[in-house]
């Protein structure tokens, strides 16, 4: 277990935990207080890490995760899968509640951009509360006024989702959608503000007795 602990980072006691909670199977026992750990566990206890620590995952939600991965499903089962148990970025407003037309507005950015968004998506939910929010400040965004942001969400989409090409362990496939999901996120979001920094110097840098760059 010392050699596993090394190998993934993960503390012993941490270890201990997720074998206890059956987040990872037992090794195979070598003497009273000994076992020997494969290759196999060592994946399975860092996609468990990427999951409770990374992907903010309860012990619960985790072992669902673990299960589906388990079972025979292709690249797009186990990717929804993974994606539906994290968090979502906002959290989703109560069903039924669309007295703004934030729900609506979903439903037709979904449609203009042809979207396949199951109905039990919780990122529906999500987006109609983030645009309520917006619309609370008085910055009223609908679909028309989105579809340029969707568009280069798909285009990001298909560079992550090349990157699972010629990935066909499941494991692995859940491993990388947490990678791009959570660590991805923030790399973007720092991007983004980098990008409005260039595009704010260019466009109003020394006027308004703004710096001269």
């Amino acid at each position: 277990m010392s050699e596993l602990s090394r190998r993934s980072g993960v503390p012993v006691p941490t270890i201990k935990f997720y074998l206890r909670e059956g987040l990872l199977r037992p090794g195979r026992a070598t003497a009273s207080n000994q076992a020997e750990y494969e290759e196999e566990h060592l994946r399975r206890l860092r996609l468990v890490r990427a999951l409770i620590t990374l992907g903010g995952l309860s012990v619960a939600a985790t072992r669902e995760v673990l299960e589906a991965v388990g079972e025979p499903l292709g690249r797009y089962e186990t990717l929804g899968v993974t994606h539906y148990a994290l968090r979502s970025p906002v959290a989703a407003a109560p069903e039924g509640d669309d007295t703004d037309g934030s729900t609506a507005e979903v439903e037709r950015l979904v449609e203009r951009m042809g979207w396949t968004v199951t109905e039990q998506s919780p990122l529906r939910g999500a987006l109609a509360s983030g645009l309520r929010a917006l619309r609370e400040v008085g910055a009223d965004y609908g679909a028309e006024e989105l579809v340029p942001y969707a568009e280069l969400a798909a285009a990001t989409a298909r560079l992550d989702l090349d990157q699972l090409a010629g990935i066909e362990d499941r494991i692995d496939i859940a491993e990388r959608a947490l990678v791009l999901t959570v660590l991805m996120e923030p790399v973007l979001a720092t991007l983004r503000r980098m990008a409005q920094e260039n595009e704010a110097a260019l466009r109003y840098a020394g006027q308004d007795g703004g710096a001269d760059g």
